[in-house]
């Protein structure tokens, strides 16, 4: 009996587990059947989708073909009419070309020595009211030259006088100052040693340099700002200088920095009146130009320390056009 009942209970134990066993079974193939659902019906959407997405570029693409065969369509028509007119057209030519051929014939027949001598007169009327048309034409082209022309040579002389007294007038005043430099005869430009004003591979002007500015600015200015040059003075033109030392770039911007540094304390000078200072602000121009412009001695050699400048230069108004004016009445002169 005690036997039986420990088979017994084994016997239970035994269903209980196998029920347990086969519901954790069924529980996961509905799980996975809901995800093969889930896969299915993301893959049936995508696919719609795309094919959704694909009808729409065919219908486009279909719309474009038939715009283009529309268009080919018009455009085949508006060619067909041009060839029927062309076709009219040349029919009418030939039928006009056949009349024409007609009347000539008669004509010659009538009196063809006659009609010979009255077309040779008209061509030569023709040819006649032409080149008068032409003569008059070159005639008054050549008084509108001859104006500019004279215009121009004499505004070329202005030009060249008013240079000439401003570079004597900054020479002489600028000797009269006792300042030490030197006036180019050419075209007045001043050059300045930059190691005065700066530091090696710096841009912020010495004290050395300041006072230099403060003799050689109100000189300089109180040549350039006067009333009679008010018309011609173009602009003022502060450039910097350096030597082939370093990178272009590097050059560049130091030279850049040191007109600057020029230009700035120029503009900011309490000696200036507030009308010099205002035209100042109307033609003052800093410009930096590295390397690009060096000095070289008499063997060919670059002169470092003479290459390292500040130069102040100036220009008329219209310098530029009437000096290429200039050039081009010297060429003709020459030819």
């Amino acid at each position: 009996m005690a036997r039986q009942r420990i088979h017994n209970r084994r016997a239970s134990r035994g269903s209980a587990g196998g029920g347990a066993s086969w519901i954790s079974y069924s529980d996961m193939m509905a799980a996975l059947l809901l995800i093969f659902v889930l896969v299915l019906t993301y893959s049936l959407y995508q696919y719609f989708s795309m094919l959704e997405a694909k009808t729409r570029e065919l219908d486009e693409q279909q719309q474009l073909l038939n715009q283009r065969t529309l268009q080919l369509n018009l455009a085949q028509e508006t060619l067909d009419e041009k060839e029927k007119t062309l076709i009219i057209i040349q029919a009418d030519l030939d039928t006009l070309q056949d009349q024409l051929t007609a009347k000539e014939e008669e004509l010659n027949a009538a009196n063809l020595v006659l009609i010979d001598r009255e077309e040779e007169l008209s061509e030569l009327q023709s040819v006649l009211a032409l080149k008068q048309a032409d003569l008059d034409a070159a005639t008054a082209r050549l008084e509108e030259q001859q104006l500019a022309l004279t215009t121009q040579a004499r505004r070329i002389d202005d030009l060249i006088g008013v240079r000439a007294a401003m570079i004597e007038d900054l020479s002489t005043s600028l000797s009269a100052a006792s300042l030490k430099a030197t006036v180019d005869p050419n075209n007045g430009d001043i050059i300045l040693d930059s190691t005065v004003f700066f530091d090696t591979a710096r841009a912020t002007i010495k004290e050395e340099g300041q006072a230099l500015l403060d003799r050689f600015i109100p000189v300089y200015l109180d040549v350039l700002l006067r009333d009679e040059y008010a018309d011609y003075l173009g602009e003022i033109i502060i450039e910097g200088h350096t030597d082939s030392s370093g990178s272009y770039d590097s050059n560049l911007k130091l030279s850049q920095d040191r007109a600057l540094q020029v230009a700035l304390y120029c503009l900011n000078m309490p000696s200036l009146t507030r009308a010099q200072k205002t035209r100042l602000q109307q033609i003052l121009t800093a410009k930096g130009r590295s390397y690009a412009d060096l000095v070289y001695d008499q063997y060919g050699q670059e002169n470092a320390e003479a290459s390292r400048r500040v130069e102040f230069k100036f220009s008329l108004k219209d310098a530029e056009m009437i000096e290429e004016m200039d050039r081009i009445l010297s060429t003709d002169r020459g030819t």
